[in-house]
């Protein structure tokens, strides 16, 4: 029980200050892949490599570590949004395979990984992560989350014409009813916490889209750079001064 108890509280606590830090971070995960794919010229491959490397340095620390520690576990969830980002962008845009070609592979992959843990483990919620096994489909799952949600985003917003406002209203819209579900419904908290976590992602992409694009396409036009910074100092001071605890292991 002692070592389960150490596993689960690398987990944090799913509260408001949670889901703040998760948007911040997912429009971190935009700005900052397009940063270096688009600002620096490194092109989404180079991106997704370096991104990549990053990512497995951090879930590597955040997998040894014996308990929750907000750095690795929020430098992980940042990792995995700008890949994701840089890694759908090469999909959808260099492979040809387009928005919703790739938004409907990369949701295949988010059901599978789903299931495969649900066979695995008998649950994909965040109250049993109590083993590495548990812990690695955990982050599996978020990777292919935060890597469709980029797709989604980008098929809402150009594919579907709704731009970056109206795809942000979409997804916003569609997190509230979560968030309803959750207060006056029976539905599973698992289910409504993996919907949540989903649409999340595109909402941070469209939000991140809206403030480094053009003005012409529908953006601010903010530098991507000084968007990024920005983000970084939030999801710090969020992380700072409102402090998570790991959550419970379910009995």
């Amino acid at each position: 029980m002692e070592r389960a108890k150490q596993a689960f509280a690398k987990v944090p606590e799913v509260t408001l200050t949670f889901w703040i830090i998760k948007i911040a971070a997912t429009t971190l995960g935009e700005t900052g892949g397009d940063a270096l794919s688009m600002s620096m010229n490194l092109g989404y491959l180079i991106s997704t490599l370096i991104f990549a490397a990053v990512f497995i340095v951090a879930v590597t620390m955040q997998v040894r570590a014996n308990r929750f520690h907000p750095v690795y576990y929020w430098t992980t969830i940042i990792a995995t949004t700008t890949v994701g980002t840089t890694l759908a962008d090469f999909a959808d845009r260099s492979l040809g395979i387009g928005y919703a070609g790739g938004s409907i592979i990369l949701l295949a992959l988010l059901l599978v990984s789903l299931v495969l843990w649900h066979r695995v483990t008998g649950s994909v919620s965040i109250s049993t992560i109590v083993s590495p096994k548990a812990e690695a489909f955990y982050w599996l799952t978020i990777m292919f989350s935060q890597t469709l949600g980029t797709a989604l985003g980008d098929w809402t917003a150009d594919s579907a014409g709704f731009g970056y406002l109206g795809a942000g209203l979409i997804f916003g819209g569609l997190l509230l009813i979560v968030v309803a579900a959750h207060y006056f419904t029976g539905v599973s908290r698992t289910l409504l916490f993996w919907s949540a976590f989903i649409l999340t992602r595109p909402l941070g992409a469209v939000v991140g889209d809206f403030l480094d694009k053009p003005l012409a396409n529908g953006g601010l036009a903010m530098n991507r750079y000084s968007a990024s910074v920005a983000l970084v100092t939030f999801i710090v001071v969020c992380a700072s001064l409102f402090r998570q605890r790991p959550a419970q292991v379910a009995h």
